[in-house]
């Protein structure tokens, strides 16, 4: 089922911050969150979902937070602009984790280029300085996987939502698991910290922009000029 999207004039002005038109932006309800972990969001340039979208948004959530819209980059250390060792982030796992997967009673978890949970997550998990999300469309975000061979330095780590996200209708995910960008910063920061605070607010601007996307969308199409 097609979803129903709001219809904005060309001419409709647009938030400089996270691109999106005035009536769907909610950057002045962000409450930005300072994090020991830092978080780089790399964003694939033919990423179009602007009106859904979360990537910029979630960079304004989070002190610090880098993001950056390109292919390739040489280095960790350049694309943040800052020394960084590669083998201290970690990039939210792109291959075929499923439940089964995970060790018991944890939803979030490292692992290893096969695939295979990793020993000692506490540790592993403990260890980790940053973390990268990969936004775009799933092909974009494999591109960006195999254009950046630094990343294959890092850890993966993998999610377990005990919910879809809350795009439900709107925007369907290629897996049920998936999540929007802010959700899946949300909940891997805040297991990161173990500051549950995080997810809560991060959900609740999501829950915000979505409230407000969909109001845009019930609003009466204005009739061309005559």
């Amino acid at each position: 089922m097609p979803r129903n999207e709001p219809v904005f004039d060309p001419s409709e002005p647009v938030c400089p911050r996270c691109l999106k038109p005035l009536p769907l932006c909610v950057c002045d309800e962000v409450k930005p969150v300072a994090a020991r972990v830092g978080l780089l969001i790399l964003q694939h340039p033919q990423e179009q979902d602007k009106l859904l979208g979360t990537a910029r948004l979630t960079a304004q959530q989070f002190t610090g937070a880098a993001f950056r819209v390109g292919l390739s980059w040489p280095s960790l250390t350049k694309v943040l602009g800052r020394n960084a060792d590669p083998k201290r982030w970690a990039t939210l796992f792109l291959g075929a984790a499923k439940p089964s997967d995970f060790p018991p009673s944890r939803d979030i978890a490292v692992f290893d280029r096969k695939g295979k949970a990793v020993e000692d997550q506490d540790r592993q998990l403990a260890a980790i300085d940053g973390v990268i999300v990969l936004d775009g469309s799933w092909s974009q975000a494999k591109t960006l996987w195999w254009r950046n061979a630094w990343l294959l330095k890092g850890k993966r780590v993998a999610l377990r939502p005990s919910r879809p996200s809350q795009y439900g209708r709107l925007r369907r995910e290629p897996r049920r698991e998936g999540l929007s960008t802010i959700e899946a910063a949300g909940m891997v920061l805040a297991r990161l910290e173990k500051r549950p605070e995080i997810e809560v607010e991060t959900g609740r601007i999501f829950a915000r922009m979505l409230q407000r996307y969909s109001e845009a969308a019930k609003r009466p199409a204005e009739a061309p000029p005559s």
